[in-house]
């Protein structure tokens, strides 16, 4: 475990789709810094857990992204509770192994909203009324991705058409708001088994895939892929915007 440091000593943080994986890591890893930190869920049950396993300086609210009278109500609580929002991790995302040809409207319905239409509204939500259009103090990182950043796009996936990547909304809102300042990737075994509903040997199998195809020769780890996250919410990144971190052993790299 890394050493405390406070670089987020004072701050308030959101984390959609926080109750596992890259997203249980990265706000365990802003409180360590000393971030107060909301996350997102959908189911209330993981919800609870993801608190309990945290501790404490975190704020659970249930909802799904896609939902836009959940984004409404999540920023209520944050604003009645915090007052205002300094760092957003759109880190809500999903997506099903299907093959090309049978791919449904249903598919893409859900995907698109949860992937697309989540991650824009959650940005959009998220800036104040009065704030919009300023382009110096909006700080929001996007890590959707469930493998390494760039490699659906780079490579694509057999039986991955349904992984709906938000790539072009990334780097749309780049230009418009500064503080953007990257995209780390990588899930966890939690999405994949309960959003692609892979069982242990099958997320061991694709794992060990993932793995043969990466230079450094494995899978990146939930607390890794936080420390990026945290380098990007931090003042440390603070003359990088609209650009990609690829936090992927080298898989789109090499």
């Amino acid at each position: 475990m890394n050493t405390p440091t406070d670089k987020l000593a004072g701050k308030i943080a959101l984390v959609t789709g926080g109750t596992s994986g890259l997203g249980l890591a990265a706000a365990q890893r802003f409180i360590r810094e000393g971030a107060h930190v909301f996350i997102t869920g959908r189911r209330q049950e993981a919800l609870d857990e993801a608190i309990r396993q945290i501790g404490g300086n975190v704020t659970g609210v249930q909802g799904d992204v896609s939902k836009l009278a959940d984004l409404d109500r999540l920023y209520t609580v944050i604003r009645e509770k915090a007052g205002r929002l300094d760092i957003l991790f759109a880190n809500a995302g999903g997506g099903e192994f299907v093959p090309l040809e049978q791919v449904t409207e249903a598919h893409f319905d859900k995907y698109f909203g949860i992937n697309v239409k989540g991650t824009l509204f959650t940005v959009q939500k998220a800036l104040p009324p009065d704030d919009r259009g300023r382009r110096d103090r909006h700080q929001w990182i996007d890590g959707l991705d469930q493998r390494p950043s760039g490699v659906w796009r780079v490579c694509g996936d057999e039986g991955g058409s349904a992984l709906l990547c938000p790539d072009l909304v990334g780097r749309s809102q780049g230009p418009e708001h500064p503080r953007q300042r990257g995209e780390p990737g990588h899930g966890g075994d939690a999405r994949l088994q309960n959003e692609l509903g892979l069982t242990d040997e099958q997320i061991e199998e694709f794992k060990a895939q993932a793995a043969a195809t990466t230079p450094l020769g494995r899978t990146g780890t939930p607390d890794e892929i936080a420390n990026a996250v945290l380098f990007l919410a931090s003042d440390e990144s603070s003359f990088i915007t609209g650009t990609e971190l690829f936090v992927d052993g080298g898989a789109a790299q090499i």
